[in-house]
């Protein structure tokens, strides 16, 4: 019986179509930016979210950790953000022991906070004695708070008090893409006001490897220096930017039906006793519902060949993906449905 892995759109794996646009990729040394299929992913990038250039890396954490580095100037520098944000909960402390960032968690609901928030959480300039406000870091789409989207004029009023301050910007745009088809609002209005911003590929777009970070042109030439100090600079990378350029070409139009297939499962969920779910909430791949004991269910669905993902005691995260069909996500109400 095959596996229906919700455990999360990192899991999907690349298509038939996908491996021959890899194999036939054109390469060369990226290091030297010799490697035209790198070059055009990256110029390709830039172009769709609105900036000067953009820097291929293996992945989206490492989009984050230099992103941090470009912007946290000096050890102590205060970092504001959610507290359910990527680099404060799956980065390994890479903020702190790779850019001395200091971070300055805040909650909010839906995993996004208000501009009145970002105001609250600034030190004020020349105080010696607090971290100084350096960085304001949003997550779009949220993760672990559901896949929810952010309201542009809530995000544009964020970018405000931020620019007002002086701050640096950073939009970890991992499932940006996603906002995208939900939403119908284009990707460079999304990143409009942020210094830096990046996209996964290995998510809901299906590539194996891969990132892009875009900014400026003089911020990508510094990029290019932590790439090397981090250990992220490639050789013939066209292989796997082969990967990434054919699923923006092939990809990013369906991930509505995952965004559907998500309500779907929603809805099913919704239905049984002990889930405690609102359909409604569900705005792109993302399901995160409540029930009694989150470790127990995953592992009674486990042996049913279904996999989702604890995140805490009681809450359990499903994500949708090209490798998740209608039949899929039937087959886990089903299994959910039955008796242990």
């Amino acid at each position: 019986m095959a596996l229906v892995n919700l455990y999360s759109d990192t899991q999907t794996l690349p298509t038939a179509a996908m491996r021959e646009a890899m194999a036939g990729a054109e390469v060369a040394d990226e290091q030297r930016l010799e490697d035209p299929t790198v070059n055009a992913l990256c110029e390709r990038v830039a172009a769709l979210l609105g900036f000067e250039a953009a820097v291929f890396l293996p992945s989206g954490t490492m989009c984050n950790a230099i992103a941090m580095q470009l912007h946290v100037r000096a050890g102590g520098d205060q970092v504001i953000l959610h507290r359910l944000a990527h680099p404060a909960r799956f980065e390994a402390g890479g903020p702190a022991a790779l850019s001395g960032a200091v971070l300055h968690p805040i909650d909010g609901e839906r995993g996004m906070f208000t501009a009145e928030q970002v105001r609250a959480a600034l030190n004020a300039p020349g105080d010696r004695y607090a971290p100084r406000s350096r960085l304001v870091c949003v997550e779009q789409t949220t993760n672990v708070a559901g896949g929810r989207i952010w309201p542009l004029e809530q995000l544009r009023a964020v970018l405000d008090v931020a620019h007002e301050a002086g701050l640096r910007t950073h939009l970890d745009g991992a499932r940006l893409l996603n906002a995208v088809v939900a939403a119908g609002v284009p990707a460079a209005e999304w990143t409009q006001g942020f210094d830096t911003a990046w996209i996964d590929f290995t998510k809901g777009l299906g590539a194996p490897v891969g990132a892009c970070l875009a900014a400026s042109r003089e911020l990508i030439d510094e990029a290019w220096r932590y790439k090397q100090m981090m250990g992220g600079s490639m050789r013939q990378a066209g292989i796997v930017a082969a990967g990434a350029l054919h699923a923006l070409d092939h990809h990013v139009d369906r991930l509505a039906d995952d965004h559907a297939n998500a309500r779907a499962l929603a809805e099913g969920l919704a239905e049984l006793p002990g889930v405690s779910i609102d359909p409604a909430a569900v705005e792109t791949n993302i399901v995160v519902f409540s029930v009694p004991d989150a470790p127990a269910f995953c592992a009674a669905l486990e042996r049913y060949g279904v996999r989702m993902g604890p995140l805490d005691a009681t809450t359990v995260r499903a994500v949708t993906h090209l490798d998740v069909s209608r039949e899929d996500v039937e087959r886990a109400v089903r299994a959910a449905r039955a008796p242990d």
